[in-house]
């Protein structure tokens, strides 16, 4: 009996590799109802038919199309032309992706291709008789968590599975009703910065608006598609050579660093993603050791429950040593050097204003943040070279088990690991790196806790007080650091999406890049990229901020009569100590008085500036925690960037010395501070790690989300980094 066709509703197409059976099920699918013709423009011949899917009541016609058979969407070839030109053009209301389901991490190629493009798809899993003949299985069911796309089992030429299919795709249709919604893949971090930009570009000229997402095209330049590229010039010449140049000169430094070309890399982490699929839904009953590759053998390892995070606990903390052994003598050379630049500026100039903005605003403020080039390098390197091996992306899948307990996302590891979660990230692209996650509410969760990685900025800091205060024991200091910033960012993310940001969890997929060989040429150019960055930061906006800091912790200065005081003391004890020069006596007590008199006076006039006076006004509060005015000083201006910590605190202790002889560097001038212990030391690096973002990443979290939450981020932060802060120092007392 005939089902009763109701209407005429819809175009489907039918895409596939070749050989994966799509004839099969298109002749499955429509039957007899077919015929041949040729797409316009090219020498393609290409099906089309259609097929009734049974409703209630009776059924709906729709039009299949057999795409021509191929591996990808990049349009070398003119069957790759066809296939695209009918995506773009028709804009079917839904695709369906024959693969075989035996080799389905090579199948999975061309679908992701179609998701980037954004088109509703259905994978029809083919073959499925001869995977189960070869011992394997494939989980449908999460394949479709996975990925999105609804994953029907099928075989082909008996027809099994072919009504689900057309129900599969209709239904998906009907639902997106035309809107496209595209896979959204990180290409790590040369390509991704440089596709937002890209997409910034497309989306303000309109390139292929309202054809294609901006994504799409950006990714399509840099693979060095020329008919895209063509149609991007013939719209907006302006735009398309913006594009082209951004492209150029990623292909060039990729050469320069991996030696490879931004197709290649874009490939290698299109593959990654499927790795990430099918390592989760394929299943071995009866797996053959041999058949294992060497990378997978790694990967037992590596991402294993037990001794994947002992592994990377490792390496994280082999990651400190050698940062602390290899850079502690470089490290004391450039402090060393910073000190002598500021006996001699001290020396060879006059006293007064410019002398005190030169050694105390300039040398002693950027030199504080400079002394920890050496470190910061070391470190750099270290971290590159788990980038470019491709271990940071196992590191993201192992922890996903971790995340869900605390209510994230397994993707949720990256923006933690590009704001520094082995330290010496940034927050601004940790944060810009959320867009990743699907769920808006994870992606607000992982965006107000991001911040708390141990970014290149905080790193100063904590290899300060490391230095100060645990001696010998840097690297566990800076490993335990570290871990508690992944422990805080953990908990607060529990706490946020048990409260404020409740919502459910979505699917895992992480891009697995192939293991790599680094190259000494890319980790050299790496960590000069990021050093320079962060040195010429130091040159640039803390330079600014410390002579802002430096005006601050001057003016208006001692009032007059204070100043008369110390003037008129001063001058009784050099009376005192010229009566007994000229009597051929030295008494060293009187000029330990002079010092004291000088010291006294610095510090009274420090306390009289417009920033000694907040600090002091804080104190009341601060001491709470452990904090001198000195330190709330250093922590008002690390609003603007957590730099300016160091630089600030170098400035107030410079300020407050009197003798060039007596210059230190700043660790040694902390830990010699009476008012500034170990267990307050404890308390500031904990503050620091929670504490209200940058004034850079704030700005990002607000673009990302909402001037709302960054606000939220702000106020929040730094109420639980003070109340966390009062309980180690408390706590900490008690055992010192």
């Amino acid at each position: 009996m005939e089902t009763l066709v109701q209407e005429h509703s819809m175009t489907i197409g039918l895409s596939g590799n070749p050989n994966c059976g799509k004839t099969t099920m298109f002749n499955a699918l429509t039957g007899s109802h077919q015929h041949v013709g040729n797409w316009p423009g090219v020498t393609v011949v290409t099906k089309m038919g259609h097929a009734v899917v049974a409703g209630a009541g009776g059924g709906v016609e729709v039009d299949i199309v057999d795409l021509p058979g191929t591996y990808s969407l990049t349009a070398y070839s003119e069957e790759e032309k066809a296939a695209r030109n009918f995506l773009i053009k028709t804009r079917p209301a839904a695709v369906i992706d024959v693969l075989n389901a035996d080799a389905l991490e090579r199948n999975l190629y061309l679908a992701v291709q179609i998701m980037e493009l954004g088109v509703p798809l259905v994978l029809a899993l083919n073959m499925m008789d001869e995977v189960r003949n070869h011992g394997k299985d494939i989980d449908t069911k999460l394949l479709t968590e996975l990925t999105g796309c609804p994953a029907i089992e099928t075989v082909a030429r008996s027809g099994q599975g072919k009504l689900c299919l057309l129900e599969a795709a209709y239904g998906l249709a009907k639902e997106r009703a035309g809107r496209w919604k595209p896979l959204h893949i990180s290409y790590g971090p040369d390509l991704d910065p440089v596709l937002d930009e890209m997409e910034a570009i497309i989306s303000k000229a309109g390139e292929l608006a309202g054809e294609v997402p901006p994504r799409w095209v950006g990714i399509k330049i840099l693979e060095g598609d020329e008919s895209i590229t063509r149609r991007c010039r013939e719209a907006d010449p302006e735009a398309a050579a913006r594009l082209e140049a951004l492209a150029a000169k990623v292909a060039a430094h990729l050469a320069k660093t991996l030696r490879a070309a931004p197709d290649a890399i874009i490939a290698d982490y299109r593959y990654g993603y499927i790795a990430g699929i099918t390592r989760q839904v394929v299943r071995y009953p009866k797996v053959d050791a041999e058949r294992i590759r060497m990378s997978d053998r790694m990967d037992q390892v590596l991402t294993h429950q037990l001794a994947g995070p002992l592994a990377m606990a490792l390496i994280i903390y082999l990651v400190y040593i050698l940062t602390f052994k290899a850079g502690k003598l470089p490290m004391e050379l450039v402090q060393g050097a910073f000190a002598w630049l500021g006996k001699t500026a001290e020396a060879a100039m006059p006293g007064g204003l410019l002398r005190s903005l030169v050694v105390s605003g300039i040398i002693a403020g950027v030199g504080g943040v400079l002394g920890f080039v050496p470190l910061i390098m070391i470190m750099f390197f270290l971290i590159a070279a788990l980038e470019d091996s491709g271990y940071v992306a196992r590191m993201a899948y192992m922890l996903d088990r971790v995340f869900r307990i605390f209510g994230l996302h397994g993707t949720s590891v990256l923006p933690f690991i590009v704001a520094g979660g082995i330290a010496g990230g940034c927050a601004v692209p940790g944060c810009m790196a959320t867009r990743a996650l699907r769920s808006p509410k994870e992606k607000l969760a992982t965006l107000l806790v991001t911040p708390f990685m141990t970014c290149g900025a905080k790193v100063p800091v904590f290899l300060m007080l490391a230095a100060a205060f645990f001696p010998g024991s840097e690297a566990g200091v800076m490993s335990l650091v570290t871990l508690t910033a992944w422990v805080a960012a953990l908990l607060v993310a529990k706490l946020l999406r048990s409260t404020v940001v409740k919502g459910a969890s979505t699917p895992f997929v992480m891009e697995l890049p192939p293991y790599r060989m680094p190259t000494l040429s890319g980790l050299c150019i790496h960590t000069w990229e990021r050093s320079w960055d962060y040195m010429r930061k130091a040159g640039t906006t803390i330079l600014a901020i410390s002579v802002l800091l430096w005006a601050a912790m001057t003016f208006p200065g001692l009032p007059a009569d204070r100043a008369s005081a110390f003037d008129a003391r001063a001058a009784g004890v050099q009376e005192r100590i010229a009566a007994a020069t000229a009597q051929g006596q030295q008494i060293p007590e009187l000029e330990d008085a002079l010092k004291e008199v000088a010291a006294q006076r610095s510090e009274e006039a420090l306390k009289a500036s417009a920033a000694g006076r907040a600090g002091v006004a804080l104190e009341a509060v601060s001491r709470l925690a452990g904090f001198n005015w000195r330190v709330n000083i250093a922590l008002v201006g690390g609003l603007a960037a957590k730099e300016v910590i160091v630089s600030t605190l170098g400035t107030a202790y410079s300020l407050g010395e009197v003798d060039a002889e007596d210059a230190a560097p700043l660790s040694r001038l902390l830990a010699q501070d009476p008012t500034f212990s170990k267990a307050a030391a404890l308390a500031l690096i904990i503050f620091v790690i929670l504490y209200a973002p940058c004034s850079v990443t704030m700005v990002t979290m607000a673009r990302e989300s909402s001037w709302k939450w960054a606000a939220f981020a702000m106020t929040f932060n730094t109420g639980l980094a003070f109340v966390a802060a009062v309980a180690v120092f408390q706590t900490a007392r008690l055992f010192s």
